[in-house]
């Protein structure tokens, strides 16, 4: 039988040294795995609201969802301007276009002297100057609210004094 030379393993007893001046590779590497396992395993309702991030237009199919998970459509309540007179002038003074306000009627105290809460998280949109001498009738301030609520202002405007908490 003929001589043959040593057969070597190629990075054999030198592997660790290798890996040692290699470490940020491996660690980058560790990394990147473990954010894909981390992905991978990620929550599925993340998967399904990253899917659907708008409802579909009325009239419009979505083949994109599974029959078993259908996609529920949200009624956003419409929004309009309604101008309010709050009792207390210096309180709107107070007020910034952005503001949320709670709008509070009290009744008078003639009809038992009772305080409700009309309009929760209001959004300021304006507040008008006032015209002339009119602190007396206290002051004037524009709120963005859902349409019923608007309702709801307009009616506790003309049976108690309106007043504002900021949030």
């Amino acid at each position: 039988m003929p001589d043959f030379a040593a057969v070597r393993v190629r990075g054999g007893r030198h592997g660790a040294s290798r890996l040692a001046r290699h470490r940020r590779r491996a660690v980058a590497a560790g990394l990147a795995v473990t954010a894909a396992a981390l992905v991978a395993a990620g929550p599925r309702d993340a998967d399904r609201a990253r899917r659907h991030p708008h409802p579909p237009p009325p009239g419009a199919t979505s083949s994109a969802a599974p029959a078993d998970h259908p996609v529920r459509t949200r009624r956003a309540a419409r929004t309009v301007t309604a101008p309010v007179r709050i009792a207390d002038a210096a309180a709107v003074r107070l007020l910034r276009p952005g503001d949320r306000v709670d709008v509070i009627a009290a009744e008078e105290a003639v009809t038992g002297g009772t305080a409700r809460v009309v309009a929760r998280g209001a959004r300021v949109t304006r507040v008008p100057e006032p015209l002339g001498d009119a602190s007396g009738s206290g002051a004037l301030v524009v709120l963005s609210v859902p349409r019923s609520t608007a309702a709801d202002l307009a009616g506790a405007s003309t049976t108690a004094r309106l007043a504002v908490t900021l949030w």
